[in-house]
């Protein structure tokens, strides 16, 4: 009798990402039906990366709770119309996705911070900086902030992308159905995004 092959971490990956969408529908189906329990499970589930994803797409925190109570808003009140034809996350990330982008461009037309506050608030920063203690933990806080704000300077698409690839390890299809693209496309997108915080970065790369 021949041996099983052996199960790989990719295909044990791919196990558990098919479970967890499986469970993810299951919850979403009974939310359908008016569950509030199995809602209540599914925000527990996913307001970490939700809210994670908004800060770092809007460089705040703070502003991020109250966009992602928004997001699961929608969610419940778009629950009689959900249908399981893609991952429950894909669908999550793109309400996630027109919240932000939405955000973002409100923003651009009324700015909530004047250049002079941001100013006074980045010569703090450096200031904090200067006078601490500028071991490897302060190295890579430091380095982490201009991670953010490198990431903060992208064109939107490109930082939605960034972050869904690099914090929340989505597969390139995904990211594709999330922002409305080809796969080739989304590669070709993150690859701008690199090579441009590659150059945002590069005085930090030369330490």
């Amino acid at each position: 009798m021949i041996p099983p092959a052996p199960i790989s971490p990719d295909d044990e990956t791919g196990e558990e990402k098919r479970m967890e969408n499986e469970r993810n529908v299951a919850l979403m189906l009974k939310v359908r039906e008016g569950d509030m329990g199995a809602f209540e499970s599914l925000v527990e589930i996913h307001q970490g990366a939700v809210i994670g994803t908004i800060a770092k797409m809007l460089g705040s925190a703070s502003e991020a709770e109250d966009l992602a109570q928004q997001v699961f808003v929608r969610i419940w009140k778009s629950a009689g119309r959900y249908e399981p034809q893609a991952k429950f996350t894909t669908w999550m990330f793109t309400i996630t996705r027109n919240l932000v982008f939405n955000e973002v461009r409100r923003r651009k037309r009324k700015p909530t911070v004047s250049v002079e506050e941001r100013e006074e608030e980045s010569h703090l920063v450096v200031e904090d900086t200067q006078t601490a203690t500028p071991d490897a933990e302060v190295l890579h806080l430091e380095l982490e902030r201009a991670v953010d704000d490198a990431i903060q300077g992208l064109p939107e698409k490109q930082r939605m992308a960034v972050v869904l690839r690099r914090y929340e390890e989505l597969p390139y299809e995904e990211i594709g159905r999330v922002l409305s693209m080809s796969v080739p496309a989304v590669k070709s997108l993150l690859f701008r995004a690199r090579t441009q915080l590659k150059e945002d970065l590069q005085k930090y790369m030369d330490q």
